[in-house]
């Protein structure tokens, strides 16, 4: 692993991002709220997951940016809208145009089959409202 890892420089705020799209808006009010009751329970086991989780992400040999979209691929491969969501927006912050978005959804249709489309489809619509001009 390189010791060259960093956090990474956001486009957007989450303030922004809400602002922008009421799809949005609602998952990031939703998960801090959800967020809030896990983090009470005080679970050594969560915090150190969550750790990971947010270390893998940061910029190192790959950038964040992509290992977003391989976050997008992934989640929308297991099907988890949330995940879908969540990804969606941190690769919209960091800067990910519409088409590599789009790009990183037309692999997951691919790896995952026809059984994504529903989620391609909730997907495209927070698209739609984060591009929106």
């Amino acid at each position: 692993m390189t010791a060259d890892r960093k956090e990474p420089t956001y486009v957007f705020s989450d303030e922004q991002v809400a602002q922008k799209s009421a799809l949005a808006r609602q998952f990031l009010d939703t998960r801090t709220r959800l967020n809030a009751n896990v983090d009470h329970a005080d679970n050594y086991l969560v915090k150190r997951f969550y750790n990971l989780d947010h270390n893998v992400y940061i910029d190192g040999a790959l950038s964040a940016k992509h290992k977003e979209l391989m976050g997008l691929v992934a989640s929308t491969c297991l099907r988890c809208d949330d995940c879908i969501n969540y990804h969606v927006i941190q690769s919209y912050r960091l800067g990910a145009t519409r088409a590599e978005q789009e790009e990183a959804i037309n692999v997951a249709l691919v790896v995952g089959g026809s059984i994504v489309i529903p989620h391609m489809r909730r997907a495209y619509e927070l698209l739609t409202e984060l591009y929106a001009a």
